[in-house]
């Protein structure tokens, strides 16, 4: 299916940075193996003000209600409020009125308000129109009834707003600002003068790649002495110490790899994302008189969609296939353990730790196809394929080397169909980024920034990065570049096109 060697460590473009000084202000412990370099399982809505969605819904609901009340009497109102409460809700939603800014005015919703106010009577008006002619709104009140309705709602708004208001001045939100000085400083000092936007600066984040003298740079001095965070391993920490809810980026974030991958990593945390100053133009635009800012800012936030790793959805279409190609493949699996024992002596299987999703590693199953190393060179040796054991020069009968037996189960990727079990078992999908071995995923990690968040997905058996022909040797900014995008853009229909684009692979099987 796939050739699961490591990638050799110069495959890796991007230069290794040195170690950055750490800042005094966050306690510094030693990572705990690979998965200590990414970040927390996602909370879900971690990044939404569930505290001021609900009032704004229970402030639109009671606006509309008091309005059918008046407009339609208790005979009508409660069959129209069955429908209009929904119907608004969904127009309000779609508008983003329950995405508000960082310090909301209620005054820029007033002409979203009123004009789906006006839609959703106009509606009303016409169904009961149609239903009975005598039940016909008089256009007087149906203006009235969209006006008493958008100041219902506007004035329901504001108190909600005001309360947030009041409530992001007592407790704040830690916050991160990802930028380069001095406009991420200027900021942090804003957000630390005005509480009222609920934002509480806890660091900044320079990615390596924008330190105008490299990582080693002293932080710049300013009022307010915030630790400057550099590498993945400064940043999981601040974001795990500091309970970071908002990530304010003052550049770009897809301007290059390291701050993309920082977005990745704050999204993939449940973060809200804001772009400020300049990165919140939107292609060039300037922005408009109503546009949210911070005390000048121009700030916007980035709508991300939630991250979907898969789920109960994926692990259903693992078993539904897994299971029955076990029963299926179940002479094959004894047939090649029985030539493998033959042509290359005992042990047949071939077992070896691997990273999967999270950082946490597992044991990957495979048919041996080369004589048995010690395990320091089967934790460190790059890509077999070309290995010459692999090749038959050094000998037919196992002795010194390997047989055509396992040259012929390399080339059909037979070799690789005990992963099976580890799919069953939970350790792999069918589909994902392959696995690497320990010592290859903390280099890697290390030279290319976007690597890390490979392992937000569980590890598969081929990938999209496989199947474009991304396998042993190759680059590993292309591997992770497709497998974070195959992450992003999941989903079934896309594990099914790519387990078909596998099979047709095997087909025409090539040389591994």
């Amino acid at each position: 299916m796939t050739t699961d060697s490591a990638d050799a460590p110069h495959s890796a473009r991007v230069p290794l940075p040195s170690a950055a000084p750490r800042p005094t202000a966050v306690a510094v412990h030693p990572p705990r193996g690979p998965g200590r370099q990414t970040l927390p399982p996602p909370r879900p809505g971690r990044g939404t003000r569930r505290r001021t969605v609900a009032p704004l819904m229970a402030a639109d609901a009671l606006a509309t209600t008091v309005t059918a009340l008046l407009a339609l009497g208790t005979g009508t109102a409660p069959r129209a409020l069955a429908a209009m409460v929904p119907v608004l809700l969904l127009l309000h939603h779609g508008a983003g009125l329950y995405r508000p800014g960082p310090a909301p005015v209620a005054l820029n919703d007033l002409r979203a308000l009123l004009g789906r106010a006006a839609v959703c009577w106009c509606a009303v008006a016409a169904v009961l129109a149609a239903a009975d002619p005598g039940q016909a709104l008089p256009p007087t009140l149906l203006v009235g009834a969209v006006a008493v309705h958008t100041l219902l709602a506007f004035g329901g708004r504001a108190a909600v707003y005001r309360a947030r208001r009041a409530a992001a001045r007592r407790r704040p939100r830690a916050t991160l600002i990802v930028g380069t000085d001095p406009a991420a400083r200027q900021l942090a000092a804003v957000l630390h003068a005005h509480p009222e936007y609920g934002m509480r600066p806890v660091g900044l984040v320079t990615p390596p790649s924008l330190l105008p003298g490299g990582p080693d740079t002293p932080p710049a001095r300013g009022r307010l002495p915030l630790p400057r965070l550099t590498s993945a391993q400064e940043i999981t920490r601040a974001v795990i110490q500091n309970t970071v809810r908002d990530a304010v980026f003052t550049l770009p974030p897809y301007g290059d790899p390291h701050t993309a991958a920082l977005l990745r990593r704050f999204i993939d945390q449940g973060s809200a994302i804001w772009l400020a100053g300049a990165a919140a133009a939107r292609e060039g635009r300037t922005p408009h008189a109503d546009t949210d800012h911070l005390w000048g800012f121009a700030c916007r936030r980035l709508e991300t969609a939630p991250p979907r790793h898969g789920g109960r959805g994926k692990r259903a279409l693992d078993l539904a296939l897994a299971v029955p190609a076990l029963v299926v493949a179940a002479p094959v699996l004894l047939g090649c353990a029985l030539a493998v024992r033959l042509a290359d002596g005992p042990g047949v299987l071939f077992r070896q730790e691997r990273i999967g999703r999270g950082g946490r590693s597992f044991t990957l199953l495979k048919f041996r196809t080369l004589p048995a190393g010690d395990a320091h060179e089967t934790a460190t040796q790059g890509n077999v394929t070309d290995d010459g054991r692999t090749s038959g020069v050094y000998g037919t009968n196992g002795v010194g080397g390997t047989s055509g037996v396992a040259r012929l189960l390399r080339r059909t990727a037979l070799d690789e169909l005990p992963q099976l079990w580890n799919v069953l078992r939970g350790d792999m999908s069918l589909v994902g980024p392959r696995p690497e071995r320990p010592l290859f995923v903390q280099q890697c990690t290390q030279t290319c920034p976007e690597y890390a968040a490979r392992h937000r997905m569980p590890v598969g058996i081929t990938g999209l990065a496989q199947v474009h022909g991304l396998r042993g040797d190759t680059s590993v900014e292309d591997r992770a570049r497709f497998d974070n995008l195959y992450i992003d853009s999941w989903s079934l229909w896309q594990d099914i096109r790519i387990l078909l684009r596998t099979v047709a692979r095997l087909v025409r099987p090539e040389g591994r």
